[in-house]
Formats: C-alpha cells, sequence, structure tokens
C-alpha cells in the first residue's frame, strides 16, 4: 500500500509540475539543482597529481531520499579514485528507522578514502541523528554561527567514531554548541571554524594548493578539482515533499481544492491540482513523524467546514472545523516543527477560504441564477438569526444574509421584508410597520432597482 502510494505520488508530483509548481521551495530548489548540474558537467577533468575532492550536498530531514544519494555518491567517489569525500550537511534531524540509519553508518566506517563533515554555509544546522555523523569524520569544519548538537540516543558503534566526538558526546546530547568566533574550536576542542567550503578544503591534507605570487600579494590556489554531487530536479521535488510545512500545506490545499471541485461544474484544474497536492501531502505526511489522530482532525476539519459551505452560512460546523482544524495543526508532528509561518498560513488561509470565499461562490452559483436578484424585492422572508443589525433570513427555502436598513431589529421567528439587495446581502424591515409596497418597484435599465414614486401607508 505504500509503494502505490509513493507512485501515486510520483505521478501527481509531475502532473503539478507542468500545472504551475505547487510544492514550496521547488523553484529554488531546481534553479540550485540545474546550476550544479551543469557546474558538473563543465567541470575539466583533474589533473592525475592535483586528483578531486567529491563534495555531497545534504539540506534538509535526513530521509529515504537524501540516504540513498548519500550511498550513491560515496560509491561513486571510490569508483572515481577521489581523494577525500566532504558531506556538506545542513540537517535539523532524520526520519530514517534506525535500521537504514545504521546502514549508513556502517557504510561510512567502510570508506577507504577519508570521509569529512562540514555544517554550512553559515545558518546551517547539524541536529538530532544527523549531527552524529560528525564522529564518523576525519575532520570536521562548522560555518560561523551553524548550531550542531541535540544528539539524541546515540546509534553509533563506539569503534567508528572519533577521540574528539567521544569527549563532546555527553555534553551534545541535549544541547547544541555554535562557533562564533575563533576562540570557541579551541575551547571546545571538537571541529574547527571554517567560515566557507573553500576555507575548509584549503585545510585538508589531502586537498593540494599553491601559491602564486605573481601579483602584489600571493595568493592560495587550489591545485586539487572540487566535484559537487546534489539531488536531480525530480529527487529533489520529491525530497521536498518530505518537508514539514510542505507536507502539511499541500495536504490542506488538496482537501480544500477538492471540496471547491464539488460546487462547480465539471472536473477542471482546481480538481486536477487538488488531488495532485493532496496525495503529495499524503506522501509527506507518511515519511513524516504525523500523529494520525491529528490527521483524522484535519480531515473532519474540511468535512465540518464543507458542510457549511452547501448552506452558503458559516455556522455550527464551521466552528467546529475551526476547532479541530487548529488542534490538528497545532498536534501534527511528533518531535518535528510546522514552522510558525507555514502554520499560520495554513490557519489563516482555509478560514477566509471557508467561511468567506466558498460560501459567496456557493451563493452566486446556486442562489443568483435560479432566484433572480430583483424577483427577492419586497417578497417576506422567516428569520432565522436575529436581524441586529446583520443576521440570515429564509426564502423560499434559501438562506441569505441580511441586514437592517433601520435601527429596528427583526427577531428570530418574525418576518422581514427584502427592500434591497447589496451584492448577496439582502436588506430587510419588519414586516409590520413597512413603509412602502416594494413590490411595485421595478429593476432600471442597468440592473439597479428603479425607485417609484407611489407609497402607501401600511395600517398597523
Amino acid at each position: 500500500m505504500l509503494t502505490r502510494l509513493r507512485r501515486l505520488a510520483i505521478l501527481a508530483l509531475l502532473i503539478t509540475a507542468l500545472l504551475g509548481g505547487l510544492i514550496g521551495g521547488a523553484p529554488a530548489a531546481t534553479a540550485q539543482g540545474d546550476a550544479q548540474d551543469t557546474a558538473q558537467n563543465e567541470t575539466p577533468e583533474p589533473s592525475f597529481d592535483a586528483g578531486v575532492v567529491n563534495i555531497v550536498e545534504v539540506s534538509g530531514y535526513l530521509d529515504a531520499v537524501l540516504v540513498d544519494f548519500i550511498h550513491q555518491e560515496l560509491d561513486l567517489a571510490e569508483a572515481q579514485g577521489a581523494r577525500s569525500v566532504v558531506l556538506q550537511l545542513n540537517s535539523p534531524g532524520a526520519l530514517v528507522d534506525d535500521e537504514t540509519f545504521a546502514k549508513l553508518t556502517d557504510r561510512i566506517a567502510e570508506m577507504t578514502i577519508p570521509f569529512n563533515v562540514w555544517v554550512g554555509p553559515s545558518g546551517a544546522k547539524a541536529k538530532g541523528r544527523s549531527a552524529q555523523l560528525l564522529g564518523l569524520a576525519d575532520e570536521v569544519g562548522i560555518a560561523n554561527g551553524s548550531p550542531f548538537g541535540d544528539l539524541g540516543p546515540s546509534v553509533l558503534d563506539d569503534a567508528e567514531v572519533s577521540a574528539e566526538y567521544k569527549a563532546v558526546e555527553a555534553g551534545l546530547r541535549n544541547n547544541t554548541q555554535e562557533f562564533i568566533d575563533e576562540g570557541d574550536d579551541v575551547e571546545y576542542g571538537f571541529g574547527r571554524l571554517a567560515p566557507t567550503i573553500i576555507f575548509f578544503l584549503l585545510d585538508l591534507p589531502e586537498f593540494e594548493s599553491s601559491i602564486d605570487d605573481s601579483g602584489e600579494q600571493p595568493v592560495r590556489v587550489p591545485e586539487t578539482q572540487a566535484r559537487f554531487g546534489a539531488l536531480s530536479v525530480f529527487k529533489q521535488q520529491v525530497h521536498n515533499l518530505g518537508s514539514p510545512p510542505v507536507a502539511y500545506l499541500l495536504f490542506l490545499l488538496g482537501i480544500a481544492l477538492l471540496i471547491f471541485e464539488l460546487f462547480t461544474a465539471g472536473v477542471g484544474v482546481a480538481g486536477i491540482i487538488g488531488a495532485g497536492a493532496f496525495i503529495g501531502g499524503c506522501y509527506g505526511l507518511d515519511v513524516l513523524p504525523a500523529r494520525w489522530w491529528a490527521v483524522a482532525m484535519l480531515v473532519l476539519a474540511m468535512v465540518a467546514f464543507a458542510i457549511d459551505v452547501q448552506t452558503g452560512v458559516p455556522r455550527f460546523w464551521t466552528a467546529v472545523g475551526t476547532v479541530l482544524l487548529v488542534i490538528g495543526s497545532i498536534f501534527l508532528y511528533d518531535g518535528v516543527s510546522i514552522g510558525w509561518v507555514a502554520l499560520l498560513t495554513g490557519l489563516i488561509g482555509i478560514l477566509l477560504a471557508m467561511i468567506n470565499g466558498m460560501p459567496s461562490m456557493v451563493r452566486t452559483r446556486f442562489s443568483t441564477p435560479t432566484i433572480g436578484r430583483t424577483n427577492l424585492l419586497g417578497q417576506l422572508g422567516d428569520v432565522v438569526e436575529a436581524v441586529n443589525p446583520d443576521g440570515v433570513v429564509m426564502i423560499d427555502g434559501a438562506r441569505w444574509r441580511a441586514r437592517t436598513n433601520r435601527a429596528t431589529p427583526v427577531d428570530v421567528g418574525e418576518r422581514a421584508r427584502v427592500i434591497e439587495i447589496d451584492g448577496l446581502i439582502l436588506e430587510v424591515e419588519p414586516e409590520a410597520g413597512a413603509a412602502r409596497d416594494y413590490r411595485e418597484r421595478g429593476p432600471k435599465e442597468d440592473g439597479e432597482v428603479a425607485e417609484t414614486d407611489q407609497t402607501e401607508t401600511v395600517e398597523s
């Protein structure tokens, strides 16, 4: 079932990419991947003496896609005779199980060439089990302002980790460390400050460089070539689905578009995009540590919203849907953060769509064509929610938003007469005490309601 779901997710991803790209961060990732692929193809063949260092870029949660990618890059580096491998790491944690992670660490420990880790660029992070990969490295470099730690329970073999890592492991188990200046690496005793990847490479024993004295000042020039390896465009898109905010937003967007499609004629672009987004969101939630009961609450919230959407008026079920949506969103992930921006975007976007946008669309589609708005003038309706000054009236079995054009409210159970229409909102007045007979009003040529000079006194 899981394999089938992932295949559907991949198919949906292709559809959504052709329709404009729904996946957050995909354009930037695509451009980066294309640039790296181009740079890789244009890299000249290194000289025999200088050799090459393979740089493997890992960004985001360490999922099955990234683990497979690292395995492939390690095999490629050894097959090409690279001098070493540098893992450029920016990861808040790992999503794979212990067995999969153990296979990766065993593969790194079996490397026949040096394995190094650089946490960067500045602002990158290495946390959770992803940070434990630093213990397997021959050399560790950390960019300025890049926290690392929060290791959690160790899954590494003591025989595989470095002595420097063992010395700081206990202190990093539930805490993070961050290099701010040069003094920190001496004081902390683990890794070294490397502001950029080139600074880190130049200090590696296997990376050769020379001094160019032709200018005013001597310049250190790299001799060893650097080969950058990154996920392909397609794999990057699949990896993006495992991002907590992307999976959350895609899931909500997919359900919302499918509900929208229920109230439109035929199957349109919204339905196709909605199906793709929903399947992509399901894939992401399957990869991430999502709580099943929180996912169920999100689904029930959208069902509750749909009940009131078809009436065109937010009621009890809208309140129920709002509560379920908030609770399900806050507690969706176990140990993984959505982020406040994505959380507020999802909550506010869905509430605006379900409370205002979709009900207006439903009233426009189903009410206006069948019940001519000018024909409503002068009609009497039953007040189902007190109009004071805003409320709801029932006319010919259809609910309408209404407001009184006077200071006099109209209570539930009373009758109200329609005297004006402002968009989709009816202006009404009490049946008793109405000053004019609005049944004699007719439409002007421009579609507005014409005033008549005929008035009559309504006897109380």
